[in-house]
């Protein structure tokens, strides 16, 4: 049984495992668009997934630097940093807590794969 948590702001994700992910990519290597290609993601869509954050936190969770010749870079913020940590952390809040009555009972009753499709 898996936890998935996402943290919307109005109808967008704001944070998940994704985005926490490419957080993590981008600070690794210091540009949106590596950090895309690392995942198997365009840079398009590395690049949406860092504006909707940026817009949806009170402040930058990644800032750009002009590309030149040799490119452009990102860096996560000090503020990005924070929140990816605390998302990180209740992460494993939850999981610590994921062997409490509830979820023993709904990992009772979940079967480990869908039932066949009755539809023909």
């Amino acid at each position: 049984m898996k936890i998935k948590v996402q943290l919307f702001c109005g109808d967008e994700i704001a944070m998940g495992p994704g985005k926490a992910d490419l957080l993590d990519a981008i600070a690794e290597h210091g540009s949106i668009s590596a950090a895309g290609k690392s995942m198997g993601m365009s840079y398009s869509r590395a690049w949406r997934l860092v504006d909707i954050m940026n817009r949806c936190w009170k402040e930058p969770l990644v800032e750009t630097s002009p590309g030149s010749h040799h490119g452009g870079g990102a860096r996560v913020t000090e503020f990005g940093r924070i929140i990816l940590a605390e998302y990180r952390a209740l992460l494993v809040r939850l999981e610590s807590t994921a062997d409490a009555g509830e979820m023993a009972t709904l990992r009772g009753a979940l079967l480990p794969s869908p039932r066949p499709s009755r539809k023909a």
